[in-house]
């Protein structure tokens, strides 16, 4: 025994106006249309559903028994509907989106706030992950979409630019008076990074940038997230490299200064696997209209 959605709503509309005409006309049907739906339920339950008479219909027993149930059915049918109609256009369900440092201080918090207004029914799972361990999740399946350094190394994922981030030289005011200093000048200072299990495409930004100009620095701290950095920093445990987006954090008694470096300089994209479903697809074409994509 089956009972169609749109049945079921023939019959609770019918209980409500007793009259074939009036019901017919709320379900957007053909009397005998309608007849006929009813005709097939009682068929299905073995059963009168209503009473009948010249000039009148009322419920049977059996009828007002059912009917409460009935409405609920309908009305639990009708949520299960719309929630299908918007999880095919990408606008219920879940996403799971990862970011870093980057990302959160530039990008991230609008595109929410955008896509939380297109999409009010979907439940949003933020993931503060770096580069790596976002392409293996996305590869994996247990991640949507991410903000991720570019270029991406899998042919698995697909990704386009949103901004650009540059590393800048940090150190606490006193060590940064000198409008000439370059990062040569800090290589007998000690240095606090965030550590490489937390970010290796940082980490190794870092490293080139001081090999590149001439020497390996000495990290004395490494720490799991910027804030701790910078004001570890600011205590004068040593000098740092970090993003340009740190400086919304506004950490007082330090300064930064740009390396003057073009390699200082890298993307960031958002990122997907070719195999996107709609809400990631949603997401990612709400990103691609934010004003501010491509720069800090």
């Amino acid at each position: 025994m089956s009972f169609s959605l749109d049945a079921l709503r023939a019959f609770t509309v019918l209980a409500e106006e007793l009259h074939y005409g009036r019901a017919a006309i709320r379900l957007h049907l053909s009397q005998p249309a309608l007849t006929r739906q009813i005709q097939r339920l009682e068929d299905e339950i073995g059963g009168r559903l209503f009473e009948r008479t010249t000039g009148m219909v009322r419920l049977s027993p059996a009828g007002e028994t059912l009917l409460e149930r009935a409405r609920a059915l309908v009305r639990e049918g009708s949520a299960f509907e719309a929630l299908a109609y918007q999880a095919a256009r990408g606008e219920a369900g879940s996403l799971r989106v990862g970011f870093g440092i980057a990302a959160v201080g530039a990008i991230l918090p609008t595109a929410v706030l955008a896509f939380r207004k297109a999409c009010p029914n979907v439940l949003l799972e933020l993931r503060d992950l770096g580069t790596t361990r976002q392409i293996e999740e996305l590869i994996q399946g247990t991640l949507d979409v991410g903000f991720i350094r570019l270029p991406s190394p899998s042919a698995h994922i697909e990704a386009i630019p949103v901004l650009e981030e540059e590393l800048l030289l940090v150190a606490a005011q006193p060590r940064l008076a000198s409008a000439k200093i370059q990062l040569r000048d800090f290589r007998d200072d000690p240095f606090v990074l965030v550590s490489r299990s937390v970010s290796s495409t940082y980490y190794e930004h870092a490293l080139r940038l001081c090999h590149t100009a001439g020497f390996s620095p000495q990290v004395v701290q490494e720490v799991n997230e910027w804030f701790t950095g910078l004001n570890l920093v600011r205590a004068g445990m040593g000098v740092s490299l970090a993003p340009a987006s740190t400086q919304r954090m506004r950490v007082p008694g330090i300064r930064y200064r740009s390396l003057d470096d073009p390699r200082a300089y890298w993307r960031i994209g958002i990122a997907w696997r070719k195999d996107r479903w709609p809400l990631a697809e949603r997401f990612v074409e709400i990103v691609r209209t934010l004003p501010h994509q491509g720069t800090t």
